[in-house]
Formats: C-alpha cells, structure tokens, sequence
C-alpha cells in the first residue's frame, strides 16, 4: 500500500472502524496542494481490504486532477465504507462516519457517490459540517450529466467534426443516477441510444422513456457505435475490451476508466478519441465544492461552461504532440498541482 501511495503521490490515509455500527471505512487525502481534499463517499462492496483501500487511492488521485483542472480551489480525497450484507442500522453507521470525517478538522469533505444518497449525507452531517450534496444543497448527479453532455458534443466536434448530436449512435454503459440524466439529455438532443445495465429494470426505463436498444451488458463494449459511454463503477478499458471497441470515441462519466496509461496509448494506436475522465465528468465536484463555498448559481454555470473548453483544449494538445489525451491531461494537472 506505501508504494501505491508513493506511485500516486498520495499524501495519507485513514482508517476508522466502529464495532457498534459495523462501520469500516477509508479515507484518502491524495493532495491539499490546492485547498482542502473534497471526494465521495462509496459504499460498496470490496472482495478485501486492500481493494477498498486501492480504489480509494486511485480515486483520491483523479479527485485531485479533476479539481485542478476545472480551476477549483480544492484538493482530491475520496473516502470508501465497506458495505456488509447486512446492516441494522444505516443511519447510524452513517452518522458514526460523519464522527470520523470531523476528526480530520476540514481536511477533507465528503459527498455522495455511488451506493449514497442525499440522505445518507444528511445523516453525517449529523455529526460534522464537512459533508455535502445534503438533501438541503442537492444531488450533483444532474450537474455531472450536464458537464458530461457538454462533453460529449465537444468530443464530436473534435472526432466526427460536429457537436450535432442527432442521429449519433451513442452507447451508454451504466444507467445510475448520472448514466440516466445523461441518456435523457442525448436522446432530447437526437441521439440515437444503445444501453446496458446490471438493473434491468433500469435498461427497461429507457427503452420506455428514451426508445433505447437495450444491448447486454457484456455485449455493449463491441456493439458498433459512434460514441461509447461508460458511466458505470470501475474500470472498463483494458487491453482485451479496447481491442473489442467498435466506435470513434470514448466519453463517458465513469472514474477510473482506464486500467494503466498503456490502455489510452492503444486507443490512440486504433484511431479512437479519448475523453480523460477527470475532464469531462468534473461537473458533480465543480457542483458539490461550489456549492459548499456558497457561490452563486452563476458562478457554478460558468465553471460547467469551461469544461468542454478544457475537453477541447487537452484534444489540440494531444494531436499537435501526437500523443494520448490522457496523458496530456495527466501531464496538466500535475503542473497545476507540483510545478
């Protein structure tokens, strides 16, 4: 785990356990460089410990690209709770969780993420004031879509040559919160849909709402399309699903997309543009931390407006040095971030 930390440059991480609530959670704070860490809070199931703790430090990291290069003021956290099949009480292990949070004294604030809720935050906002995306100040999940959206146009243009959406085949991988916000917005722009989800009753919604072609989740990653959208949970390029990719580019919401740096320079070896995750989904956390800060509506709709602009900007770097996005971006952030 130190070497990963180190690999990352990642700057500590916490555990806390709470035997009454069966509460086990991780916290990361990969860097305070630009202000206070800021990250969600997962509550999912992990196979072990080191998978918990291995996946928040990977998150924590692109936290801390996404917030500097959206121009945030904040660094990059996450915090991970394991969840246990059974649970007595969620309020109360939440609420143990918020006791934790305030232990760190503002070093990191939290939000929902996947498997949270607006109320699980306002259950640890019971226990400190280091918490966002409450029931009170709203679920970021609309604003990541809309960032998302603006993405994926931006990416068209620079592909495809236009930002028309109409008629563009677009696969969504994923229909939570953010992956069905996205979908509605696509399919009001003309998009053509193809999705999958783990919750088939999700994937029916959409072919209701949105006349989707629901498509096997297995089966998605070599459907042909224009555009593929993974807006799921954990990676989904690697070698082998690259190589099975049919479409001009990938942009979607999910963190964490690629497996290692080598996956985008394959991508870039087959012709397909890459979307840098911490780019293009940077509108949850420009909402969240925005939102903490009390700024102005106006304030918050003009940060989401430069997140196609930066897309477009990581896109003109990559083709003038003939390299990955993905490694433009990466290489953008850290200067932001060390020099």
């Amino acid at each position: 785990m130190f070497a990963l930390m180190q690999s990352t440059r990642t700057q500590s991480l916490h555990l806390f356990i709470d035997p009454p609530t069966g509460l086990k959670a991780v916290v990361v704070i990969h860097s305070e460089q630009l202000g206070p860490a800021m990250g969600g809070c997962r509550y999912l199931p992990y196979a072990d410990d080191e998978s918990a703790m291995s996946d928040a430090i990977r998150l924590a990291q692109g936290m801390s690209y996404k917030a500097a290069l959206a121009g945030l003021p904040m660094g990059g956290g996450k915090a991970v709770i394991v969840r246990n099949p059974h649970v007595e009480n969620r309020a109360a292990l939440f609420e143990a969780f918020g006791r934790f949070v305030d232990t760190l004294q503002g070093r990191f604030i939290t939000a929902v993420d996947s498997g949270t809720s607006t109320l699980d935050m306002d259950c640890i906002a019971q226990s400190t004031p280091y918490v966002t995306s409450t029931t009170a100040s709203g679920d970021p999940s609309p604003h990541a879509a809309l960032g998302v959206f603006a993405g994926i146009r931006a990416t068209s243009m620079a592909r495809l040559g236009s930002d028309n959406l109409e008629g563009l085949r677009v696969a969504v991988q994923g229909l939570g919160n953010v992956g069905y916000a996205l979908a509605e917005q696509l399919h009001a722009a003309g998009a053509e849909l193809l999705v999958s989800d783990l919750d088939p009753g999700r994937v029916r919604l959409a072919v209701e709402q949105f006349n989707a072609h629901p498509v096997p989740h297995e089966a998605l990653v070599s459907t042909p399309c224009d555009i593929f959208a993974p807006c799921g949970v954990g990676p989904v390029l690697n070698g082998q699903s690259v190589m099975q990719l049919r479409c001009a580019a990938v942009a979607g919401s999910a963190n964490n997309q690629l497996t290692t740096m080598q996956v985008a320079d394959q991508l870039e070896s087959r012709g397909i543009l890459y979307a840098p995750d911490y780019v293009i989904n940077a509108g949850g956390l420009i909402y969240v931390a925005l939102t903490h800060r009390g700024e102005a509506v106006g304030t918050i709709t003009a940060h989401l407006a430069r997140i196609p602009t930066r897309l477009t900007e990581v896109f003109a770097h990559a083709q003038a040095e003939k390299r990955s996005p993905a490694r433009v971006a990466q290489m953008l952030a850290e200067r932001l971030l060390y020099g």
